[in-house]
């Protein structure tokens, strides 16, 4: 007998598939009815008045013939376990609480890498693929220097800012990849030996499209409200006037995001999207430490409302520090917790200004 977890799933891989039914109708009945196994029992009746004439024919069709998308989703599902691809439903206890927050949350995420890692304090960094030397170096730095804060660096993979991004924060932390295409594709082709260190050093990659779903021009919007979903903040480095990158800052804004910018010279192209986004209001940062404390507010409110807890044993913690600098390596066998529990608790005493990370070892100081 398939688990709660399986049914649930296979019942969203059904919806997904089904002709005419598009991502806004799905949540709306998912929202209507609690699961997505609850809106397949439900009575007819009751689901067509939520429904274009397009999906409810698709519902028809599914009810007239069962076996022809049940039977996909269970090659789908058996698919993904023998890639080592995790599937997290909507409304699943470790479903990252930040992104199902936001108005479009995707009903299922693909996965490979650790579920818990998704929610994690993140910040974005993103920005052109056509990135100069300078640019690329700025979001190498700026995500390493995140990443030892304590703090998940969440980008696309994609070349340029991204890839630069992710390199940055795998030196001292970890690295959520957010695709858009199928976890199982690799896009570009080139970034092979990136995606594998990623997963291969306790990171994540992640989409909301079904295995082998090719990197197709629409599926980046789609993908860009994903990580900005699930960071507390998006840093933008590079941007054209046209970026995708600008569209990643607006969902931000639109998801009560903070939104970081560095200005660059009035001469290149490449600094305008920037510049635009400072005159709309996002904050101008020159180092790393500015984003991690303009940050500190909303951590607080994840807190609160999120599930995201402060460390429960602080003067614990601030014992095992104790008065000598220490690198986090150490700091895990002191503790006895895993390395992405105890930087969630690193970067909440950094906030409170009771540590410090000085050449990527922990130093007391309140």
């Amino acid at each position: 007998m398939p688990s709660d977890h399986d049914a649930e799933v296979t019942a969203a891989l059904v919806l997904q598939q089904q002709d005419g039914l598009n991502p806004t109708e799905l949540l709306t009945l998912y929202r209507g009815f609690g699961s997505f196994a609850a809106v397949l029992d439900a009575e007819p009746g009751t689901l067509r008045p939520l429904l274009s004439g397009k999906a409810w024919r698709g519902f028809v069709a599914h009810r007239n013939a069962p076996r022809m998308l049940t039977d996909r989703s269970q090659e789908i599902l058996g698919l993904c376990r023998s890639q080592g691809i995790e599937l997290l439903p909507l409304g699943d206890q470790r479903y990252p609480p930040l992104l199902q927050e936001i108005d479009r949350p995707p009903p299922l995420l693909f996965l490979k890498g650790d579920p818990a890692l998704l929610s994690m304090p993140q910040v974005a960094v993103v920005g052109s693929r056509n990135a100069t030397a300078g640019g690329r170096e700025n979001a190498y730095n700026f995500a390493r220097a995140l990443a030892a804060s304590g703090f998940v660096v969440t980008s696309g993979l994609a070349l340029g800012i991204d890839s630069a991004a992710h390199r940055g924060a795998l030196v001292g932390g970890k690295t959520i990849a957010v695709t858009g295409c199928g976890v199982d594709v690799v896009y570009p082709r080139s970034h092979l030996d990136l995606y594998q260190r990623i997963v291969a050093d306790g990171g994540v990659v992640v989409s909301e499209f079904l295995p082998a779903t090719p990197p197709r021009p629409h599926n980046f919007p789609r993908r860009n409200r994903i990580i900005s979903g699930l960071s507390m903040g998006v840093l933008v480095i590079e941007a054209t006037l046209k970026s995708g990158s600008l569209i990643t800052a607006r969902c931000a804004t639109e998801q009560g995001r903070e939104v970081f910018a560095i200005p660059g010279s009035i001469h290149n192209a490449a600094s305008k999207g920037c510049h635009q986004l400072l005159r709309q209001g996002a904050t101008l940062v020159e180092t790393a430490a500015d984003i991690v404390e303009q940050l500190g507010g909303m951590l607080a409110y994840l807190d609160q409302c999120c599930g995201i807890a402060a460390a429960d044993e602080e003067s614990e913690l601030l014992q095992a520090i104790g008065f000598d600098p220490v690198d986090v390596d150490s700091l895990v066998d002191r503790v006895g917790k895993d390395i992405a529990a105890l930087n969630q608790e690193l970067v909440e005493l950094e906030l409170a200004g009771k540590i410090e990370m000085r050449a990527g070892k922990v130093v007391r100081v309140g």
